[in-house]
């Protein structure tokens, strides 16, 4: 019997500079609210998260700055591209997510945007911030990690 392969994800694009910038704790996986000319920029690849974070509005989490460019061939009801998208949790979800960006600091990051079964979905991780000696340090480590291969590659 063949295994299957593709567990059904298409990612459409990535946050790697959260990754650099944030330790991260705890991921969810959110639905966003889009309108019809912002899923088809969507399916063509265009948008950009790498500078969008969420917030609490009303009880409800809000994508901000995340950039979705407008539809070619959409005519009036053509979408913003830097507009607010809500995102859809369980409330029991929002509820944890509201208590940690108050009380311990943290922030919510998406890290990447992808369809699952035909539906746009964002992956949220719960971040904290990396001083800038972290930052050196990471960068000191795979430069050395590098290195290291290089030497064993030319060694052996």
């Amino acid at each position: 019997m063949k295994k299957k392969t593709n567990s059904g994800l298409k990612i459409i694009c990535l946050n790697r500079k959260a990754s650099f910038n944030y330790f991260f704790e705890d991921y969810y996986e959110a639905g966003i609210v889009l309108k019809g000319s912002e899923i088809k920029s969507i399916r063509n690849g265009r948008v950009n998260i790498a500078d969008s974070y969420a917030v609490e509005k009303n009880g409800e989490i809000i994508l901000i700055n995340s950039h979705i460019a407008t539809y070619k061939y959409s005519s009036l009801q053509n979408h913003k591209p830097l507009d607010e998208r809500k995102l859809l949790l369980n409330k029991k979800e929002i509820n944890k997510l509201i208590g940690k960006m108050q009380r311990e600091g943290f922030t919510i990051i998406p890290t990447k945007m992808y369809f699952k079964k035909g539906k746009a979905k964002l992956e949220l991780a719960v971040a904290k911030g990396k001083k800038h000696y972290d930052k050196r340090a990471v960068k000191k480590t795979r430069d050395w990690n590098r290195d290291k291969a290089r030497y064993v590659r030319k060694s052996s």
